[in-house]
Parts: C-alpha cells; sequence; structure tokens
C-alpha cells in the first residue's frame, strides 16, 4: 500500500494506492495520522479510489484511523470508495460509522456546513 498527501481547503487528503492489508500498512498509517493531528491537521479525507482490495485487517486499520482521529477531536472521511470496497462496509454495517462521500471535493465542502 502506498500513501500519498496533499491539502486542499483545509482538509488533508490521504489517497490510498493498492491492497490494504492492515499488518505494516496500520502502524504507517496510524504514524501519519499521529502526525497530522500534532500539526493541528484533524479534517482527514482518505481517498480509495486507487485501492484494489481491503482485508478485515485494512478495516480494522480505517475503523482505528476514524477512532484516532475523533479522539482528537478531529474527523475522518471516506471519498470514491469502490464498488467493491463499499459492499464490504454494508455486509459488515460500518457504512453507518463512515461517512462516505462520491468525490473528494464533496468531502471536502462536508467540513464547511
Amino acid at each position: 500500500m502506498k500513501i500519498k498527501t496533499n491539502e486542499r481547503y483545509g482538509a488533508v487528503i490521504i489517497e490510498l494506492k493498492g491492497n490494504v492489508m492492515g499488518g505494516e500498512d496500520t502502524k504507517d498509517f496510524n504514524d501519519h495520522l499521529h502526525k497530522l493531528i500534532e500539526e493541528d491537521k484533524k479534517n482527514i479525507i482518505v481517498d480509495l479510489a486507487s485501492v484494489k482490495f481491503m482485508n478485515s485487517s485494512g478495516l480494522g486499520m480505517m475503523i482505528g484511523g476514524l477512532t484516532t482521529m475523533k479522539k482528537a477531536d478531529g474527523s475522518l472521511k471516506l471519498a470514491r470508495v469502490t464498488e467493491k470496497i463499499e459492499s464490504l462496509l454494508i455486509i459488515t454495517k460500518l457504512i453507518t460509522i463512515f461517512e462516505t462521500f462520491e468525490t473528494v471535493d464533496a468531502a471536502v465542502e462536508s467540513f464547511s456546513k
């Protein structure tokens, strides 16, 4: 899994690429979030458009990220969720926990409401 970050209108977009399988990636993702919190950047959008596959450990990583941001009075939203991952979120009922958006722009706009 590769992590690419950019900022737009007060939100940080974390673009994940490849397979989200947890393991070592979980530590990298978590470290990344903690660094953003230290920089007082708490509006996080995870762009999942380039994620080919996500297993249960990858879902756990997302839940951990959401929990980390909530504890820091921030938020983590998902954008451009693929059909495969959306069905995974629906089956696990995690679709009720995560805010999901069709586009990154829609997710960014949601922070200003």
